[in-house]
């Protein structure tokens, strides 16, 4: 029987973490080769080339970085790989996932995943992650679903994924839809699929666009919201407490800003959507959203920053932003 090929590439993180020299902790050092020979029986299921994209903790990776991953993952493609695995440090595994589900409009399985335990630990969970996503890159059933996270046996979509917990190996959840499916006995099952994706196209040569993010909290005061613009961001988005409500001394500073770059209204809660017309108080979702800032929908504040980011960077403009967030939940 012919096995599929699929791709791996790493970009460092736990996974990969391992004691080197004197130092304290440990610190990404083996390559994807050395990740995909450590665990034999991926070769039972797809014929695997592994290559090191990165080596980095995964809070270092970047946009740019994302981008050229993406092109990386499109020639792999382009090149036969039915699908392709990203392997990389939990901490940002949320973001870069998005990312990569945004700048890709594949068929091909795009799995990211990783570890909450380094390879010197007993119990490490990496092994079991990245024979599951290799198997889930592999399977006729993963098609279709954009670029998704694979994390104890479970598989998550990356517009919804978040990282939950700093320890445990259970930490990805995909609050308010739950995994789209889940691995048993080495099989992909998919129960849940996206009504649509969404994709950004950039242009080449695009240049990053820095996109603040600041939360909301008691009793702020918004004195920091005038040096967004002055530092030289693009773009901010505001997470927000519950449904989309800020303190009144904040609305003045929101309102001169938004008036200047894009300034998204999400929430900090972490799960449900920002209203729309329920609350009508100074610094409500109302009260924003008249004063020309944008509805974030349900995606978190980590998440409207990226897209936001990525909007700026295809040379998107206000009007075309705020149509992409409305569309969001289509």
């Amino acid at each position: 029987m012919t096995l599929p090929h699929i791709a791996v590439l790493s970009l460092g993180g736990t996974i990969s973490s391992t004691r080197s020299g004197s130092g304290p902790g440990v610190t990404p050092t083996l390559t994807g080769e050395m990740l995909v020979e450590s665990v034999p029986e991926i070769a039972e299921v797809a014929e695997v080339s592994a290559a090191a994209f990165r080596q980095l903790p995964s809070p270092e990776i970047t946009i740019d970085d994302l981008v050229e991953l993406a092109a990386e993952i499109s020639h792999r493609v382009d090149e036969g790989a039915a699908g392709v695995v990203v392997t990389q440090g939990t901490d940002t595994i949320e973001e870069s996932s998005f990312v990569l589900d945004l700048l890709l409009d594949l068929d091909a399985p795009v799995v990211v995943t990783g570890a909450m335990r380094n390879p010197t630990l007993p119990g490490a969970d990496g092994p079991a992650n990245l024979l599951a996503s290799v198997q889930v890159a592999a399977s006729e059933a993963a098609r279709g679903l954009g670029a998704v996270v694979v994390f104890n046996d479970e598989i998550h979509a990356a517009r919804y994924v978040r990282k939950t917990h700093t320890q445990s190996t259970a930490t990805f959840k995909s609050p308010p839809v739950g995994p789209l499916g889940w691995v048993s006995e080495g099989t992909p099952r998919v129960a849940v699929r996206l009504v649509e994706r969404h994709h950004v196209d950039l242009p080449a040569g695009s240049q990053d666009q820095p996109v603040a993010l600041l939360a909301g909290a008691l009793g702020d005061d918004g004195r920091l919201f005038p040096a967004v613009k002055e530092l030289g961001y693009t773009g901010l988005v505001v997470e927000a407490t519950g449904g989309g409500h800020m303190p009144s001394a904040t609305v003045g500073p929101l309102a001169d800003l938004a008036g200047e770059i894009p300034v998204v209204l999400a929430s900090r809660t972490g799960s449900g959507e920002v209203l729309r017309r329920t609350y009508g108080f100074p610094g409500s979702e109302t009260d924003l959203l008249s004063r020309g800032l944008i509805a974030a929908g349900p995606l978190d504040g980590r998440k409207a920053r990226l897209l936001l980011s990525l909007l700026l960077r295809s040379g998107a403009k206000k009007d075309e932003i705020s149509r992409t967030f409305d569309r969001w939940l289509r």
